[in-house]
């Protein structure tokens, strides 16, 4: 059987925000480096207000460049970066609000990029949909044939 997971301890994953973002961002950094991965925080890293376009390219382009593995997008709804990151193809950022969210994100989409938003999930809510996030595997079969049209 195929492994389906999206990183693996030692890999290096991609975490950018914008000012509304940065401090769930630290606090996903701590849960990232917990999980064993290497996290490569792309900013922003204060609450002076910066365009959330500017960083979710950013972290597009770290994966696109293999310097990440895979990417956590966070701005205050989750809405625009996911919009800036998913303008890069090969990128499939999925904007997760839950658990559930989360896991059908990795498990239906094999999306590479968590995509939420700092003023609808605590941290704590954000860290249990990071772990699921990296615990899902791809499902793989009718899905596959879903995200190759992706392109």
């Amino acid at each position: 059987m195929t492994d389906t997971r999206l990183a693996r301890p030692g890999d290096i994953v991609a975490i950018a925000s914008d000012h509304a973002g940065v401090e769930l961002k630290t606090a996903l950094k701590g849960e990232l480096s917990a999980l064993g991965f290497v996290p490569l925080d792309l900013g922003t890293n204060s609450s002076d207000s910066v365009d959330y376009p500017d960083f979710g390219h950013a972290l597009a382009q770290a994966i696109l460049d293999k310097k990440a593995v895979a990417g956590v997008a966070i701005c205050g709804t989750g809405i625009g970066i996911s919009i800036a990151v998913n303008r890069h193809a090969g990128i499939r950022a999925a904007l997760a609000y839950d658990d559930a969210t989360a896991k059908l994100a990795r498990e239906h989409n094999d999306a590479n990029v968590l995509a939420m938003g700092a003023r609808i999930v605590n941290a704590d809510q954000a860290k249990t949909m990071l772990k699921t996030f990296f615990a899902t595997p791809f499902a793989g079969d009718r899905h596959a044939r879903r995200v190759a049209k992706l392109g």
